[in-house]
C-alpha cells in the first residue's frame, strides 16, 4: 500500500515510518505538516518523496492508507475528510475529543467500506501477548483484581501540547488512561462498567491533569487500580493480574519497547515467564494492512478505540465531579 502521513510526529519517526516499511510492498509516500519549512525537513530527514500543508491536497494523490499521528483535536475532521477520499485510516489515540465524534468516525468508515483502527500499540507487545496467554490458560484462575502502574515522567521533548492545553486534548487521562483502558479490555474481554477517579496538576500540568488515580469495577466483578502519571520519575511501569490461584507481576512492559519482565506466583513459587520480543508497531500495522487486504482484523479497531476513549471520558468526569460513574459507550 502506499501511505500518507497526517502529521510529522515523533512517534511517526521514531517507530511507524520503520514499522511501514517493513511491510511488504508498503511505502510511505507523503506527510503533512502545518509548516511547510518543517514538512519539507522533515520529509528530507526520513525519505519520504513528497510534503503538503493541504489535506485536501495530500489526500488527492495516489495513496491507499492514511496514519493520523497530529495533536488529538484534529483527528476527528482528519479522519472523516481521509474517509471521505475512500483511504483506510489508522489513528492514534485517543480518537476523538468526544466518544460521540469517536462513533461518528467508526461509522463513517464502515459505510464507505475502509478499513478504521486504532493505533494501540500495548496488545502488540509480546509481554502482554504472554499475560494474555497466562490468564486463559488458567494459570491464575479466575481473576479477582488487576493493578496498572503507568506513571512516568513526560520527557520534555512530549510535555509541549500536552501539559498545558486542553483544547488539542492535552492531559494524562486521554494520553495514558486511554493505553491502560485498552490494555485491561484486552486482557480481560470486557468493558468497564463504573469507575471513581481523583487527578491533580502536580508540577507540570497547566491547565490540565498530569496525575490521575482510579479504581473501576468490571461487569465479572474483577477491581482494576489505575496509576497514570506524567511526572513520576522513578516509577517504572507495572501490570499486575491477581486470581484465585496464582499472580503476574510484569513490570516495565506499559511502554513501547519489548522489554520488561514477567513473573508468574503459584501455590507451587514462582517461576519467570519468557515472552517474545518482537517490534510492536510492526506487528501492529502488519495485522492492520492483512485487515485491509480483506485477511482478518486489526490489533486494535475503531471500535476499541471508542471504549478506550469512553473509559478515559468517565475517569475525567468522576475526577472532576467526584462521583462514581459509569461508563458511557454510546450504544456502541
Amino acid at each position: 500500500m502506499q501511505w500518507a502521513l497526517i502529521g510529522a510526529s515523533t512517534i511517526a519517526s521514531q517507530f511507524m515510518i520503520d514499522a511501514i516499511r517493513a511491510q511488504a510492498g508498503n511505502r510511505v509516500a507523503s506527510v503533512l505538516s502545518s509548516s511547510a519549512e518543517r514538512g519539507k525537513a522533515y520529509a528530507g530527514e526520513h525519505d519520504i518523496p513528497e510534503a503538503f500543508t493541504d489535506l485536501d491536497e495530500q489526500l488527492a494523490q495516489d495513496v491507499d492508507a492514511v496514519y493520523i499521528s497530529t495533536t488529538n483535536e484534529k483527528h476527528f475532521p482528519q479522519a472523516m475528510a481521509a474517509i471521505e477520499a475512500g483511504k483506510h485510516v489508522l489513528c492514534e489515540k485517543p480518537l476523538a475529543m468526544t466518544v460521540e465524534d469517536a462513533i461518528t468516525m467508526v461509522r463513517a468508515a464502515e459505510a464507505a467500506g475502509v478499513q478504521f483502527a486504532t493505533n494501540h500499540h500495548l496488545r502488540n507487545a509480546g509481554s502482554h501477548l504472554k499475560i494474555k496467554d497466562l490468564i486463559a490458560s488458567g494459570r491464575v484462575g479466575k481473576v479477582q483484581a488487576i493493578r496498572v502502574a503507568h506513571a512516568v515522567y513526560l520527557p520534555p521533548h512530549l510535555q509541549g501540547w500536552r501539559i498545558d492545553n486542553p483544547e488539542a486534548g492535552g492531559g494524562v487521562i486521554p494520553d495514558i488512561v486511554v493505553h491502560d483502558a485498552d490494555t485491561v479490555r484486552f486482557h480481560l474481554d470486557e468493558d468497564p462498567a463504573e469507575v471513581m477517579a481523583m487527578e491533580r496538576a502536580d508540577s507540570l500540568g497547566q491547565g490540565v491533569e498530569d496525575s490521575v488515580m482510579s479504581v473501576w469495577q468490571m461487569p465479572s466483578g474483577v477491581t482494576v487500580q489505575t496509576h497514570e502519571g506524567f511526572t513520576i520519575r522513578h516509577a517504572g511501569t507495572g501490570f499486575e493480574v491477581h486470581g484465585t490461584e496464582g499472580s503476574i507481576f510484569a513490570r516495565n512492559v506499559m511502554t513501547q519497547q519489548s522489554i520488561g519482565e514477567i513473573r508468574l506466583v503459584t501455590e507451587s513459587g514462582q517461576e519467570t515467564v519468557p515472552f517474545s520480543d518482537h517490534n510492536l508497531y510492526t506487528r501492529a500495522v502488519g495485522l492492520y494492512v492483512d485487515a485491509c487486504a480483506g485477511k482478518g482484523t486489526p490489533a486494535a479497531t475503531g471500535v476499541d478505540g471508542v471504549k478506550s476513549l469512553a473509559v478515559a471520558a468517565a475517569v475525567k468526569k468522576s475526577a472532576t465531579s467526584g462521583a462514581r460513574v459509569a461508563v458511557d459507550y454510546g450504544g456502541i
